[in-house]
């Protein structure tokens, strides 16, 4: 196939700019928090229909949970079977109350774009549609030849697994060269991150059952399950180890019930992640190895001992460096230095879709503009706090560098 020209997917992409980004606005826009279905589902056929000129087929895939809206994919069939999946996600982590709350909108303040999804991950959307739309005008033959698989996760930021499982069934094996990821990227127009690796989570309830007594006249017969998962909650404090990028964070606490009652019972809820499968092994021994370590609260007079309990309510592995990722972020590389952008590997500790595929499907991640505050909807005068934004002259560079490292790994 004939070489890229540079210089005329730059100027396509430029002329155009505005056209994206006003379809950006229409994103965000549109409230599509994780249990909003249907706001996923308004966001869900706005980008159908942005994508059906390219020639994309839409099909929504109901969620199985009630309180999710449909994942969506788009498909190109190509004049070969060689695939090339591009991911990304529909909902937003705010609901519509907090938007209003914090004033949180579509905002434009200079090259910073405000809004809920700018940079997670609505942002990302568009520019999987700039790079298909710049090898679709710009190197049609490529464009043609290709088996374009899009797809957008309903409910990514509460649980991929389910979307994972899709992808696995709507991305060959055998045929397919990468599974892109467009999440937000870091750096300006000069460097870009891309995402090699991402850690693995676990999530557990640490229940203690302690034994109930009146506080005033029978406090002796008491054992007091918070003080007992206080202690414990110490210790976990203690399992996090940044030299190995191993961490555990406990997320929320509950006990007890009066003020006037040894309480009886409390929980609580911690989540821990690490990179390498072997790290995250041994704090999950760690973890499960709490009970006989910790059950040292008892009755001032000695007839009961409260006990722990620790049961795994959820756990994702990590997705580590492997053969796969590092040759296309090799790929990536060799175009940005075509370009003059430095690209660098990132390990990010947050999850992705990535988790779910990455040892089945060629896996790449951080692959969307670059912006910051992700999660963020809240500001302050003094900026301290400040929201979430994209940069939108990140959108041109990523989407030539994307699309020049894409027809690499094809003729590759």
């Amino acid at each position: 196939m004939a070489e890229l020209d540079l210089e005329r997917i730059r100027e396509y992409l430029e002329k155009k700019q505005p056209f994206y980004l006003d379809l950006l606005r229409q994103m965000v826009e549109i409230n599509s928090f994780t249990t909003n279905p249907a706001g996923v589902g308004r966001l869900g056929r706005l980008t159908a229909d942005v994508f059906a000129p390219l020639g994309f087929a839409d099909e929504q895939i109901p969620s199985t949970r009630p309180e999710y809206g449909p994942h969506l994919v788009l498909t190109r069939p190509g004049e070969t079977s060689t695939t090339v999946g591009l991911i990304s996600h529909l909902d937003t982590v705010f609901p519509a109350i907090e938007e209003k709350q914090n004033d949180f909108h579509w905002r434009e303040e200079g090259n910073l774009l405000y809004g809920p999804g700018t940079v997670d991950i609505k942002g990302g959307t568009v520019l999987i549609y700039m790079v298909l739309d710049a090898l679709r005008c710009c190197a049609p033959a490529l464009f043609a030849a290709t088996n374009w698989v899009v797809l957008l996760d309903a409910a990514e930021e509460t649980d991929g697994e389910e979307f994972g499982r899709l992808c696995q069934e709507r991305l060959p094996v055998t045929d397919t060269r990468a599974a892109l990821i467009f999440e937000g990227g870091r750096g300006n127009w000069q460097e870009a991150n891309v995402v090699v690796a991402r850690k693995g989570r676990a999530i557990y309830r640490v229940t203690a059952e302690g034994r109930a007594a009146h506080a005033g006249s029978a406090h002796e017969q008491g054992a007091n399950a918070i003080v007992q998962l206080a202690d414990a909650v110490q210790q976990i404090e203690g399992f996090t180890d940044y030299a190995r990028d191993l961490t555990f964070n406990v997320g929320t606490l509950a006990g007890g019930s009066v003020v006037n009652r040894v309480p009886h019972f409390a929980s609580a809820s911690v989540e821990m992640r690490a990179f390498s499968r072997e790290i995250f092994e041994d704090g999950v021994a760690r973890m499960m190895a709490l009970p006989r370590a910790t059950e040292n609260v008892e009755s001032a007079n000695g007839d009961y001992r409260c006990r722990l309990q620790v049961e795994i309510v959820k756990e994702t592995s990590p997705w580590p460096r492997n053969p796969q990722t590092d040759r296309l972020l090799a790929i990536w590389q060799e175009a940005g230095e075509e370009l003059g952008i430095r690209v660098w590997p990132e390990e990010r500790g947050g999850l992705s879709d990535g988790n779910y595929f990455w040892d089945m499907l060629p896996t790449l991640d951080g692959l969307g503009p670059s912006g910051g505050n992700a999660h963020c909807s809240e500001r302050s005068e003094d900026g301290r706090k400040d929201q979430e934004f994209v940069r939108r002259n990140s959108f041109v560079p990523k989407a030539l560098l994307n699309a020049v490292a894409i027809s690499k790994l094809l003729e590759g």
